[in-house]
């Protein structure tokens, strides 16, 4: 790239390969040569990257636990009509990153941002699941501990769209039997393992067998993961009203006997729905 073809001032957020080097692009490369700063979220991480296509340009380190700082000595470059780069520890910048507080910043500044698209872990999965992707949403990271995550996976139970969740390998069996019981077994559903790289897997089926398919070798619970659920079907989404309709006909059995808590932790045990939604629901029946 010439360098009066390189726009200055400007923010340059660039996507760099998810693990094969070779899914960088040409524009990404000349981008990442003339700009005068690389912000990397781990410039060892990124160094490996860089040297590969003898790029030398300065890197500073741009990551969760020095974004404030960062921001500030970035933003006086902008101002000083230098061209900066964003780029994270592999894909796509700011899906589930660190990089949303100087895109933000740098725009309220009026500096010009420009992306230069490339690899995502998310649309890769996605082109492989074999699942339906006019519509999806992206999760992101479910939460770590398993409350949370159940709470998340039964706010989307009846979401009719592909779902799409990065894990990691510590959480990945128990997220997915979370997933497994909230969704159903019978949920269609995709795990894409180490995507681009010397092992990469997909592994298609239901969150039933998907469960199997981790057990059956430890091999399996390694590395990187992207997870797909196929969306609600209207078949589920009746099973699902069904399932309230039953709880709401019970709690107003137990209601017209029994105090609101003694209900609601009979409905419980009997219909398997979580105690605060009960509660919500008989707080309703009773006014």
């Amino acid at each position: 790239m010439q360098e009066q073809q390189l726009a200055r001032p400007a923010l340059y957020v660039v996507a760099t390969p998810i693990g094969n080097l070779a899914d960088i692009s040409h524009r990404a490369v000349d981008v990442l040569s003339a700009v005068d700063v690389i912000a990397a979220e781990d410039t060892r991480h990124s160094g490996r990257l860089l040297q590969h296509y003898g790029i030398t340009t300065p890197t500073l380190s741009y990551h969760a636990f020095s974004q404030e700082q960062r921001v500030t000595k970035l933003l006086e470059r902008l101002d000083a009509g230098q061209a900066v780069a964003l780029i994270s520890d592999a894909g796509t910048p700011l899906i589930s990153d660190p990089g949303h507080g100087l895109v933000s910043r740098a725009r309220v500044a009026g500096h010009v941002v420009v992306p230069v698209p490339g690899p995502s872990a998310v649309t890769a999965a996605l082109s492989v699941a074999g699942l339906p992707v006019h519509r999806f949403a992206f999760q992101g990271f479910p939460p770590a501990r398993p409350a949370g995550r159940r709470k998340l996976f039964t706010t989307l139970v009846g979401e009719p769209y592909t779902l799409v969740f990065y894990e990691a390998p510590h959480r990945i069996r128990d997220s997915l039997e979370d997933m497994r019981t909230v969704f159903s077994g019978q949920r269609p559903a995709a795990i894409c393992r180490e995507l681009t790289k010397t092992w990469e897997s997909v592994a298609t089926g239901t969150l039933e067998t998907l469960c199997e398919w981790l057990d059956a070798s430890s091999d399996n619970r390694r590395g990187e993961f992207v997870v797909l659920v196929g969306g609600a079907s209207g078949q589920d989404e009746d099973k699902e009203r069904e399932r309230e309709e039953r709880a709401e006909q019970v709690l107003q059995i137990l209601l017209d006997e029994l105090p609101v808590s003694q209900a609601v932790a009979l409905a419980v045990r009997l219909t398997g729905l979580k105690k605060n939604h009960l509660y919500g629901v008989a707080l309703k029946l009773k006014d």
